[in-house]
């Protein structure tokens, strides 16, 4: 895998051109759309508002946490928020956001197409998303839920709050992911450039495949699970309710098979994310390329294997229990092999710290603290103390926000000149990315050492002796706030007052930097022709960043 060299590309349009931004006007224009990059900004803008939704929810909790007792809620209100915050943060934002939103615009790009194999049908994606948004809000204005994002039975079945529409929401947003991913796939197959073999495509490309693979395979075992907890909470059969002569451990094995996957379709686009910026920030060939490549695809069929995990204090079996135990250590492999590739990378490599790469990283320090972390929760002794308890409540945010968000914020910084043709202001784009690095590490750091002495997940009150710790976690995520505030106000001031940005600002080699910023609506007019990979810098460690000026 190594330097995309296109043959006679051309389009880039003169300043103020036409571009697929400009090229049609008015509401209708952009919800009728099948262009893959209007498409994505309204995955992207989607997005970030439910991003903002559970990122409220969030501060809400660790506010009334702040102190033992009531805070600023009560008990039920708790419940609701904590539900909320989880249900929203998982399906309405980290599950869509990187291929709905980054890959969605750049996946053709980057092949050299000129849209995704089935453009009608990437815009019912975004229609079905939207749809079952709907559904997820109107849980929220009719009565909250307050299962827990899991929606574990019995309780789900019995509780009087707005279960059905919430798990409708998440049964209709599987429809989406799959729309999402059986697109990507046929794309990937039959949408290459002529020389875009399989080693010649960017990592962000195989990261995205092999989420797709699981959004297709994985999601529907959901979507049924989820189902059958609406008939049996509708129609009173019972399936999981004991009450009904129903099985509540069936109830996990089910959302743990999905769920478990699940923590891949998050995980494995922003580990795509990383390898490009790293990659094009340190100006180096990516160490092991191919390797980093088939651990993706590795890491995808693994993840089916080790849902129980999940379940070591649910009376499974000691036979099923140490099985999914040495499966767990066995799939932390193919992530150490990124990890220490993306390092390889770094050594010696022309490093700019500019904004993407600090996310990047913010990424690696983090994601390797959440992967580490995971090691004790996969010991069978261990997890029996640390189970539901803040420790795991850490673990997941270190995987889940300083992995999949971070390689987020850390993409869209890197791809933002590219969508909207404009720079942002990199002075406050290293404050953001400071602000909420810091924050993030106080707030869930801290919960390691609450779940360590015992601090159960989930409760509303708690000791007097883990108070300062609490506060420390509570005061943690103001700075995250902050860092997220300071971050929209600089993105979307850029598209007011930001210098016009260069069709390849970073110095990178793929193929969405050999077109315009932004892009005109056909992406190329010519159809590329790919000679080598993207990541074959004149000579590794040493070749300049562009430093073509943005154009005022």
């Amino acid at each position: 895998m190594s330097s995309v060299t296109v043959d006679d590309v051309r389009g880039v349009p003169e300043e103020g051109g036409t571009n697929y931004l400009n090229a049609e006007a008015g509401v209708w224009s952009w919800l009728t759309t099948v262009d893959h990059k209007r498409i994505g900004m309204m995955y992207l803008v989607s997005t970030l508002i439910a991003f903002g939704l559970g990122g409220f929810f969030a501060l809400a909790l660790r506010l009334e946490l702040l102190t033992p007792q009531k805070t600023i809620m009560s008990a039920d209100m708790y419940n609701q928020a904590f539900t909320l915050h989880g249900a929203i943060m998982v399906f309405l934002f980290i599950i869509p956001s990187i291929p709905g939103a980054i890959a969605n615009f750049v996946l053709p790009i980057m092949i050299g197409a000129k849209d995704v194999a089935f453009p009608r049908l990437n815009l019912l994606s975004l229609y079905v998303y939207w749809v079952g948004a709907i559904f997820a809000l109107t849980a929220i204005v009719t009565g909250g839920v307050d299962t827990g994002w899991t929606f574990y039975t019995p309780y789900s079945t019995t509780t009087n709050t707005s279960v059905i529409w919430m798990t409708l929401g998440a049964f209709i947003l599987g429809f989406s992911s799959i729309l999402t991913g059986l697109n990507f796939i046929v794309t990937i197959h039959k949408l290459r450039a002529p020389g875009l073999s399989w080693y010649r495509m960017p990592l962000f490309l195989w990261a995205t495949y092999a989420t797709s693979i699981i959004q297709v395979l994985a999601t529907p075992v959901l979507g049924i699970t989820l189902l059958l907890l609406v008939f049996e909470r509708a129609f009173g059969i019972g399936i999981f309710d004991p009450q009904l002569g129903g099985d509540p451990v069936l109830f996990q094995h089910f959302f743990w098979f999905y769920s478990h996957p699940a923590v891949y379709i998050m995980i494995l686009p922003g580990m795509g994310i990383i390898s490009e910026l790293i990659a094009v920030h340190s100006q180096r060939t990516l160490f092991g390329a191919k390797a980093i490549g088939y651990s993706s695809i590795a890491i995808a069929l693994a993840g089916f294997l080790v849902w129980g995990h999940h379940m070591f204090v649910s009376g499974q079996s000691e036979l099923a229990s140490a099985v999914f135990s040495f499966l767990t250590f066995f799939i932390g492999v193919p992530s150490g092999i990124k990890v220490f590739n993306w390092l390889a990378t770094l050594w010696r490599g022309s490093i700019v710290f500019n904004t993407p790469m600090l996310y990047a990283l913010s990424f690696l320090f983090e994601f390797t603290i959440g992967g580490l972390t995971g090691l004790y929760c996969g010991m069978l002794g261990v997890d029996i103390h640390l189970h539901d308890t803040y420790f795991i409540v850490a673990h997941f945010h270190y995987v889940m926000m300083g992995g999949t968000v971070m390689a987020f914020l850390g993409g869209l910084h890197h791809w933002w000149p590219k969508f909207t043709g404009r720079m942002y202001d990199e002075k406050l784009g290293r404050i953001g990315c400071a602000l909420v690095f810091i924050g993030f590490n106080a707030t869930f750091f801290t919960q390691f050492i609450l779940g360590a002495r015992g601090m159960p997940r989930r409760y509303y009150n708690y000791l007097d002796q883990f108070q300062p710790l609490h506060a420390f976690s509570t005061v943690g995520s103001w700075f995250i706030g902050a860092g997220m505030l300071l971050t929209l106000y600089y993105l979307l001031s850029s598209l007011r007052t930001g210098k016009r940005a260069p069709a390849n600002p970073w110095g990178g080699l793929s193929l969405e930097w050999q077109c315009a910023s932004p892009p005109v609506t056909e992406n190329f007019v010519d159809t590329p022709t790919v000679t080598h990979g993207p990541y074959d810098f004149p000579v590794a460690g040493s070749a300049p960043h562009s430093h073509e000026e943005p154009r005022q």
